[in-house]
């Protein structure tokens, strides 16, 4: 059986030659991995992280790993690939889902709160520099951990007013939140440990160290 859905890309792995695995998020098929034959060097700007990518799924009743082909891009994501803290953003972003969402997992409402999210980062030009950190708490509530403020001070601490307040204004406001990179960087790994113990497995984030060099 063959559907067309679209799919966010998270992470790629290698499989055989010229193949590879897409771990993707979809509004169809939820947190899932999908199977790319035939994949050069040449296609592989069309799997950045956070790609908004138009495929056809192929659906096997011998394997659980689909296959996706006919891959085009929905969207450009202009404003994100020529600007290298939006994509050190990304970066993060599609790693802390790959992480946090496990496969199989089908969150409602999960796909479309991505995608606005990916396009809403594309459009914005300045001020955002807060936006790893909000999505990290909306995040928390796409999930269904549903945090109120309180619920985050044993992980956040001394930095718990700051995390108040990024939940009680506007996103336009919680942008200018003023921060310095190691504050904003601490914020990070303090949320990420709330939703690690809501998830129950660690997320260990690598691209959280380019973050901290870029926005220090």
């Amino acid at each position: 059986m063959t559907t067309g859905t679209e799919l966010i890309v998270l992470h790629t792995t290698k499989f055989g030659e010229n193949s590879i695995v897409v771990h993707t998020i979809s509004k169809d098929y939820g947190r899932r991995s999908f199977l790319v034959r035939g994949a050069g060097k040449k296609q592989m700007a069309l799997f950045l992280p956070l790609n908004i990518l138009e495929a056809e799924i192929v659906e096997s009743s011998r394997s659980n790993l689909y296959t996706a082909r006919n891959l085009v891009s929905v969207c450009p994501l202009l404003g994100i690939r020529n600007n290298i803290l939006k994509n050190s953003v990304t970066m993060f972003i599609s790693e802390v889902l790959f992480r946090a969402i496990k496969e199989g997992t089908a969150e409602q409402g999960l796909y479309e709160w991505c995608r606005k999210n990916i396009i809403l980062l594309d459009a914005i030009e300045t001020d955002f520099n807060n936006f790893h950190l909000r999505f990290l708490l909306e995040l928390a509530v796409t999930m269904g951990f549903s945090p109120e403020s309180r619920d985050l001070m044993p992980f956040v601490g001394d930095h718990y007013p700051i995390v108040e307040a990024f939940m009680q204004k506007s996103f336009a406001e919680s942008m200018l939140i003023p921060l310095n990179g190691a504050t904003r960087n601490e914020i990070a790994e303090e949320i990420l440990r709330y939703i690690e113990f809501h998830t129950e497995s660690a997320i260990n984030v690598n691209s959280l160290k380019v973050l901290r060099e870029l926005f220090a």
